[in-house]
């Protein structure tokens, strides 16, 4: 019977049913201790053996790795030259500190010095660099908070600048910035609805390098290229006013202004995708800014003035004094 049912089980039937069967004689030949219950621990031990060899080879391998020097790539990546972290944290700082001046202008400057081209530039700009910061490889969120702030400062500012207006009976020229600022949101809106299916028809009409642009991660279909040309109307600016007088320069400001170019020099080039339109308009911003902040600590610090200025600051010393 023992020898028909163990032929019976190894031989036929699924193989999750194939069981070691051994004859009677041999299970009692095996001090009262079942043969096939032997033959499962032998088989469990054989096991265990191989899953220690594993982990012994597997934690080996992992110390010969932790004690092994790094590679020039790994060195490369921890530097903090090529970190863009480090970078990036430096411009959202510098970045900071260009929204609490226009948070500070809000709170001790009248309404009336407000420009209103140069804040619906301001507002274009931020929303611009805020989108950008956020889906940039890797995420920027300290970035991403400052031009968020900066947007609702500057809204704030226009605010302020359209009810001074209001009050000064300019009607007309509100409703014309505001007809103008409608037109303008209207078709960034429509650009930016149509804009993925405009991109898969040039990309997918084999025009050559028309096509290649029209697909390229940082291209003019991507907020990757239209950020940084927001940021050529305020480079274009500081150029364009290259003799501007040194008295109507503010150190704080130019100093961030450099600082900035600086930064992002540096930050555009570490970032995915890799953004030369960035670098290109923060070298630009980098360059026109430390020009006039120069010329600023040349006039007020590094060069005597003129005998006419030392005449007016005399004279206005003597009245003091005689008062």
């Amino acid at each position: 019977f023992c020898t028909a049912a163990r032929t019976a089980l190894t031989r036929g039937g699924s193989a999750a049913l194939r069981v070691r069967v051994v004859p009677l004689a041999s299970r009692k030949a095996t001090n009262g201790g079942p043969m096939y219950q032997r033959l499962l621990l032998s088989d469990k031990a054989k096991q265990e053996t191989t899953d220690a060899a594993a982990k012994d080879t597997a934690a080996s391998a992992n110390k010969a790795k932790a004690e092994a020097p790094p590679t020039a790539a790994e060195e490369k990546k921890g530097s903090w030259w090529h970190s863009a972290e480090f970078w990036g944290g430096l411009g959202a700082l510098a970045g900071w500190g260009m929204s609490g001046a226009v948070i500070s202008d809000a709170v001790n400057q009248g309404p009336e010095i407000i420009s209103l081209n140069m804040t619906g530039v301001l507002i274009v700009y931020s929303s611009l660099f805020a989108r950008w910061a956020y889906i940039v490889k890797p995420r920027n969120m300290l970035l991403c908070g400052c031009h968020v702030t900066n947007v609702v400062a500057q809204c704030n500012q226009m605010r302020r600048a359209l009810d001074y207006k209001m009050e000064q009976g300019e009607t007309e020229q509100v409703k014309d910035i505001t007809a103008k600022a409608a037109a303008t949101a209207a078709g960034a809106g429509s650009f930016v609805l149509l804009g993925p299916t405009l991109q898969s028809m040039l990309s997918g009409a084999n025009l050559g390098i028309i096509s290649s642009i029209a697909a390229a991660d940082a291209g003019p279909f991507t907020v990757h290229f239209w950020a940084p040309m927001s940021k050529w109307l305020i480079s274009g600016a500081s150029f364009m006013d290259l003799n501007r007088p040194t008295d109507k320069i503010s150190i704080a400001q130019y100093t961030a202004l450099t600082l900035t170019g600086f930064f992002f020099s540096r930050y555009s080039l570490l970032v995915t995708p890799i953004n030369y339109t960035l670098c290109s308009v923060n070298v630009a911003l980098f360059g026109s800014s430390a020009w006039h902040l120069g010329r600023k600590i040349n006039a007020d610090y590094l060069t005597d003035k003129p005998e006419a200025e030392e005449a007016a600051v005399d004279a206005d010393a003597e009245k003091k004094t005689e008062q």
